[in-house]
Formats: C-alpha cells, sequence, structure tokens
C-alpha cells in the first residue's frame, strides 16, 4: 500500500527541512506521492497555527501545505476530524501518548488503517498502529 498519514512535524520538514527525513520517511512519502495519498490531518493545520503564532515555524509552511492540499494534481489529501476519528481516539492509549493532537493523528492512521510517518517515539510505542521512521 503506499498511502500514508503524516504527523505534524514531518509536514513541516516537508515544505521546510527535508534533509531531516529517516530514509524510509523519504522513501514512504515517495512512493504515496508518485502512487497514492499523503494524508494530513484537519489537527496538523491547527498545530501550523500555532507554532507560526508562536514564532517557531514560517508562515511559508502552513501557505505552501495549504496549495498542496488545494491542487488536486498533488498526493496531499486533508482529513477531517469527524465522528469516526472521534470515536478512535479512545484506541489511542493517553498513557503512552499523552498529547491530544498526537493522539488525533494517530487515531487518523487507525481510523484509515495506514501507517503513520512520524519520528515521535510515544507514537511508535503504539502497538496498534503501523508507523514508519
Amino acid at each position: 500500500m503506499s498511502d500514508i498519514v503524516i504527523d505534524t512535524h514531518i509536514a513541516i520538514w516537508y515544505f521546510a527541512d527535508p534533509t531531516q527525513f529517516s530514509k524510509p520517511a523519504e522513501n514512504a512519502i515517495d512512493i504515496a506521492e508518485a502512487n497514492g495519498i499523503v494524508y494530513v490531518s484537519a489537527i496538523t493545520i491547527v498545530e501550523l497555527i500555532y507554532l507560526i503564532e508562536k514564532g517557531k515555524i514560517p508562515a511559508d509552511v502552513l501557505v505552501q501545505l495549504g496549495k498542496a492540499l488545494d491542487d488536486s494534481t498533488t498526493a496531499f489529501r486533508f482529513v477531517d476530524f469527524g465522528r469516526e476519528i472521534s470515536d478512535e481516539v479512545e484506541n489511542i492509549s493517553r498513557q503512552i501518548v499523552p498529547e491530544m493532537p498526537d493522539r488525533i493523528i494517530s487515531a487518523t492512521a487507525l481510523y484509515l488503517n495506514l501507517p503513520l510517518v512520524t519520528k515521535d517515539n510515544k507514537i511508535q510505542a503504539l502497538q496498534n498502529i503501523q508507523t514508519i521512521w
């Protein structure tokens, strides 16, 4: 399967510093771009706005991601945070992954039954989703 879900930091690095990717992460993104879909959770947009407001990342990251999501010729697709994903949050252990945005992104991968590209060690410790790093 070539479809993936990406964590927020992966979206940031994709547009600001792709040298941060591990080789497996880079390969997964390349394959998804060529033959599949790169899913981006709605909470990623919220996190990016927050990080821009705090001066942690350049605003251009959100602009570029927005353009990729709006352009149907790219592999990037927006995933709304709806009832089904909300229900899956319960299946993402708060003891393992305490941050709610990370739980929502993980729940998105769980709901879509897709691997999540992430460097986050806490998310990687989950047993009920596949991660790529």
